[in-house]
């Protein structure tokens, strides 16, 4: 199905349901009806498939379904999710609160404003009728007194004219129309505070409230209600968990009660609680404020409204358990307040070594460690899936777990050890637990589980509110003395003169000449030694062995002994060989 035709079947879905609830007598906010028809389609007990589109048959039983819901009056569960949407419909942060304030103001004021702005006045008559116009709009921006009281628009206007004299308004008109908004604004602070200073010395202020004094008996009034309100609910909520407690141990008391009826109640006070610690802390905030008056004011009639609004949705319950009955439950059971809970196991710490996968951190090595975002509200995630819903506090002292990048706590360290040895298995526990009870998603915060559940306060929070934690550690660091190798020139001369020096003395070794002499005392002296290397024999050794040899000469030399004549004659014959013959 597109989704354009998807949002028509639902906008057309949610428009029958509150027809049936108006036909009844009950008019219920499309807000509310949105959220209702989303929890039943999610609930698995329901029998609606998210993945296939609504016949007309699962239509019709949706809606049967939510209206008999809607109806219900005394339902815990109804009470809590229609104080869910009532606090997410009302609250917003004190930033977009007076936000909104101005912008009615503004609205209000953009009248007279456009009027002074494109005013085109020329002759007396106009001008004196401008300068009235400027004079109601300082009253009426600074809400300090009517404009439509002669003594106190005396008062302005006196003021006014001692930093704005009527005379300069020709020069006031030849400004743009910004400009003139501007300087509109700027005169307004500076009136409100001759006027502040004069009530002050006791000359003047008329029709200005005494709002530090108003304020002074607002705030711990609200506060002390507040508080009241809390401490109520925060009992009550005691007295369910140690009930719940006494079934979880008791088997057989779950058949005489209603458990699931226990826990919708507990739901009911700890979303209460919840919201009332939202309140509280914008009054300690007030109190110390003194500059903005007017604004603390708005807030605190605000805030004080919607904690009025919130008490009738805490009704349900006393209908199922009355003062009465709660004695009877309540027999041999020991109320414990949450302080009480983690000052019993205080000392008990998880051992780190015990987990090599898992990280845990702890006060004393986080150094953000009370700013971590904690789910499920800071209650413990096994007791919860273990015991059918129980909400017990976390101790964050025995150890918080960091798994997936979210953190978890625990009540006892045997809960802290069960959880980590398969931590999706309980989260996915806790998950189908919030599918059946709709209430839960908004008070242990799962709207990331079901984003199209989250409410329109947090939708923009939700990025904002993650915060890493800050480890601490010992560690030690050393710095080397020097990093790199010392550049110092030792050369390098700064002084001229100096220079000058050395240059003439160089000059002046050029003419020197320098003689060594040898006695006969001293020439022996001098110890010289020297180092010969030993003789070493080398051979060396051809391929091939060959020799050669010359052939001996032989020559005859015949008629040396003579003749029969006187004179001898000699005859030489050479009988040597050939070479080649050889």
């Amino acid at each position: 199905m597109p989704p354009t035709q998807a949002e028509s079947v639902i906008k057309n879905i949610i428009r029958e349901i509150g027809q049936e609830c108006a036909a009844h007598g009950e008019i219920v906010p499309e807000t509310l009806v949105a959220f209702m028809v989303k929890a039943v389609v999610l609930d698995p007990s329901n029998g609606f498939n998210t993945d296939r589109t609504l016949t007309k048959s699962d239509v019709q039983k949706l809606v049967k379904l939510c209206v008999n819901r809607l109806l219900d009056s005394k339902n815990p569960s109804l009470d809590t999710i229609k104080m869910q949407v009532y606090f997410d419909m009302n609250y917003t942060s004190r930033e977009e609160f007076l936000e909104e304030h101005h912008q009615v103001i503004e609205s209000r004021l953009s009248s007279v404003s456009r009027e002074i702005t494109d005013s085109r006045a020329c002759v007396r008559e106009e001008l004196e009728s401008l300068y009235r116009k400027i004079v109601s709009y300082v009253l009426l921006r600074s809400g300090l007194g009517s404009p439509t009281d002669i003594k106190i628009v005396r008062e302005a206007t006196a003021a006014l004219q001692s930093v704005f004299p009527q005379t300069e308004l020709g020069t006031f008109l030849t400004l743009s129309k910004k400009d003139k908004e501007r300087q509109l604004k700027e005169l307004t602070m500076i009136v409100t505070g001759i006027r502040l200073f004069n009530r002050d010395c006791g000359k003047g202020g008329e029709g200005i409230d005494d709002l530090p004094a108003i304020l002074q008996e607002a705030i711990p009034a609200t506060t002390q209600h507040v508080d009241s309100q809390l401490e109520v609910v925060q009992e009550q909520a005691y007295r369910y968990t140690a009930i719940l407690e006494k079934v979880a141990k008791n088997p057989l008391m779950s058949q005489e009660l209603q458990p699931y009826m226990l826990r919708e109640a507990l739901y009911n006070v700890r979303q209460c609680e919840i919201f009332l610690q939202v309140i509280l802390p914008i009054f300690i905030a007030l109190s110390n404020l003194w500059t903005s008056f007017q604004d603390e004011t708005v807030l605190i009639s605000i805030l004080s409204n919607l904690t009025t609004h919130l008490e009738p949705f805490l009704g349900a319950h006393d209908l199922f358990f009355p003062e009465k009955v709660m004695q009877v439950l309540l027999d041999g059971v020991t109320v414990k307040t949450d302080v009480c809970r983690i000052k019993e196991h205080i000392e008990d710490k998880v051992n780190v070594a015990d987990f090599k996968k898992l990280e845990w951190l702890f006060p004393e090595t986080t150094a953000n460690f009370d700013k971590l975002l904690i789910q499920y509200r800071g209650f413990c995630a096994y007791t919860f899936a273990t015991t059918d819903g129980l909400l017990l506090p976390g101790n964050p002292s025995i150890g918080i777990l960091k798994y997936k990048d979210k953190y978890y706590t625990f009540n006892t360290r045997d809960a802290a050890y069960s959880f980590a040895e398969n931590p999706e298995n309980y989260i996915d526990i806790i998950r189908e637990k919030a599918k059946r009870n709709a209430e839960l998603i908004q008070l242990l915060e799962l709207h990331q589980q079901f984003e199209s559940l989250i409410q329109y306060s947090q939708m923009k929070e939700v990025d904002k509110r993650y915060i890493k934690p800050i480890t601490k550690c010992e560690t030690g660091t050393q710095t080397d003395t020097h990093l790199l190798p010392p550049t110092i020139v030792r050369s390098y001369e700064w002084n001229e003169w100096e220079l000058r020096r050395k240059a003439i003395k160089l000059a002046n070794l050029r003419r020197k000449v320098t003689h060594s002499v040898q006695t006969d005392h001293s020439h022996m002296r001098r110890e010289n030694c020297s180092q010969v290397y030993p003789s070493k024999d080398v051979g060396t050794q051809s391929m091939r062995e060959g020799s050669s040899r010359v052939p001996r000469p032989q020559i005859y030399i015949a008629g040396l002994r003579g003749g029969q004549t006187k004179t001898t004659y000699g005859v030489k014959v050479n009988l040597t060989r050939a070479v080649d013959e050889t």
